[in-house]
């Protein structure tokens, strides 16, 4: 049985800024650089989602993870 993911933007956020954190990528890339961290076949999902809340593949991955909210140490 395969395994389905929902990708919502809070959820693209937050991975989207664990990648950064982690520095396999870098805020200044765009965002379809965050394609090989997508399992395959769910793109389409991901690129929809993104698309949705007004996202292009070539924007900047910091344009993504600017709005989410800071948090506190």
């Amino acid at each position: 049985m395969d395994t389905v993911v929902k990708y919502d933007i809070e959820f693209i956020k937050e991975r989207a800024s664990r990648l950064v954190s982690k520095g396999l990528v870098q805020p200044q890339q765009p965002i379809y650089t965050l394609f090989k961290y997508i399992l395959d076949g769910e793109w389409a999902d991901f690129e929809h989602e993104l698309e949705k809340n007004e996202y292009l593949l070539r924007d900047r991955i910091i344009d993504l993870i600017a709005c989410k909210p800071q948090e506190e140490d």
